[in-house]
């Protein structure tokens, strides 16, 4: 079980340092023939998309990228503390 919970914690490790290369991207300009750009978004999208459709708009301003981290933090103290 404390595998199981760890592989859990890496993918969701994961998946914020995917975010936070989306939202990097999004700061430089992202070119959407570049390849990491690319996966990033393609693994991220599933995630932040729903939120995103949840939340009002704000001026122009994504605030799924924050919102999905906060809770993957969260996640990842819950499963910390059962493991």
């Amino acid at each position: 079980m404390g595998s199981l919970l760890g592989l859990v914690q890496v993918f969701l490790y994961i998946l914020v340092i995917l975010i936070f290369i989306r939202v990097a991207f999004s700061w430089i300009g992202p070119n959407p023939r570049n390849q990491i750009f690319r996966i990033s978004y393609q693994l991220t999208e599933p995630f932040l998309a729903p939120v995103r459709n949840l939340l009002p708009q704000t001026m122009g301003l994504d605030l799924s990228p924050m919102i999905v981290t906060l809770v993957i933090f969260m996640l990842i103290s819950i499963l910390g503390k059962a493991g």
